[in-house]
């Protein structure tokens, strides 16, 4: 080979027949079925670089391969179905979907797309969870807040033993996929019973589950000095909260894979018998793992 030879091929002037083979030969179906093996944000790389697969990409026949098989259902159930301006394509659908998380189910659960995999995602409202003493005003009550996608979250006024529980419809999920539930919450300012205090949660499949411990606030550590060791070991294992983008924190409950049988419980328990106040509770989210 010429060694002052150049066998690169320069972005946006790729040609199906620079591979050996006239790839634009190929069926528009079988271009399709090709670009359904990748993923959405694959396909939109594509679209950039080899204009001979435009009229594929854009294909509503694609775009339906990455949404869920069920998501005309699901729009059924939507409070603001409706109302929708309908998408003239299924691509716009499913970006619309990545972007614009949709209510369902009387505005209980809130539903959308993830974008880089078109996996659905959810988030059960607080009122779509079980919350011990949730419907004694005593102890907690609703309230409306700007910052949330539900139109009331659920607001600790004092309880000493915290047990909130929420049931996954195992249908819901996409099939074959790694997630996480996470409980999205707020503390105000004059919280207290939190502090340093560990979180149990648990989720549990039929008769399997995983158990994991979250803290929910940081705060003044008091250790004996010969304790500091010992603490310190294990408190490094067990995580605060994370800060969301949309102004809320969050805790990871624990990860399971969807098989589409038995629903999945998710639970929240803290029973140390000290009073708790200030919390603020908008859902469990659950999400593909990050990590895969």
């Amino acid at each position: 080979m010429d060694g002052n030879s150049n066998d690169t091929v320069e972005e946006g002037n790729f040609s199906p027949s620079d591979s050996g083979a006239d790839f634009s030969r190929l069926p528009e179906a079988c271009i399709v079925y090709i670009l359904a093996l990748t993923s959405p944000p694959d396909v939109c790389r594509m679209r950039a670089v080899a204009q001979w697969l435009l009229s594929a990409v854009e294909s509503d026949a694609l775009w339906l391969r990455f949404l869920p098989d069920n998501y005309q259902q699901i729009l059924a159930r939507s409070v603001e179905f409706s109302s929708w301006s309908y998408p003239s394509s299924k691509k716009k659908l499913f970006f619309r979907l990545c972007d614009f998380p949709i209510l369902i189910d009387e505005g209980k659960k809130k539903f959308w797309l993830e974008k880089r995999s078109g996996k659905k995602c959810f988030m059960l409202a607080a009122r779509d969870l079980t919350i011990v003493w949730g419907t004694t005003p005593e102890y907690w009550t609703w309230i409306s807040e700007l910052k949330s996608s539900f139109s009331e979250i659920a607001y600790l006024k004092a309880v000493y033993w915290l047990e909130i529980k929420g049931v996954i419809d195992a249908c819901m999920l996409s099939p074959r996929t790694n997630y996480a539930a996470y409980l999205v919450f707020k503390l105000k300012e004059d919280s207290e019973g939190f502090e340093n205090v560990v979180v149990k949660s648990s989720i549990k499949i039929g008769d399997e589950s995983t158990i994991r411990r979250n803290y929910l606030k940081r705060g003044m550590r008091i250790r004996r000095v010969w304790h500091r060791r010992e603490l310190h070991s294990a408190e490094e294992r067990i995580p605060y909260p994370t800060q969301r983008n949309d102004g809320w924190l969050e805790i990871e409950l624990g990860e399971f894979l969807s098989e589409g049988g038995e629903d999945i419980e998710v639970e929240i328990t803290q029973l140390d018998g000290h009073w708790k106040r200030g919390l603020m509770v908008e859902g469990i989210e659950i999400r593909p793992k990050d990590n895969l």
